[in-house]
């Protein structure tokens, strides 16, 4: 019960941290939130890291997804 609940304050805290840090353009935030939690939990602070950085991993491989697709369909491939 305890890790679900963990895991649902860091997948609501890193989504707001990454809405904060595309707004700002502070692509490190996300390093001085998990500092500021491991200050009091390490755990939500492993968990926050982990949310964060699976979905900026998500994100550029998304992004790396596109662009294959857009360089060959630009060779005019089918």
């Amino acid at each position: 019960m305890a890790e679900a609940v963990v895991t649902q304050l860091a997948n609501k805290l890193a989504e707001e941290c990454l809405a904060v840090q595309a707004e700002t353009g502070e692509d490190r935030l996300f390093m001085e939130v998990g500092e500021v939690l491991g200050a009091s939990s390490q755990t939500l602070e492993e968990a926050f890291l982990t949310a964060v950085r699976t979905r900026m991993a998500n994100d550029k491989a998304r992004a790396f997804l596109a662009r294959k697709l857009r360089d060959h369909r630009g060779k005019g491939g089918a």
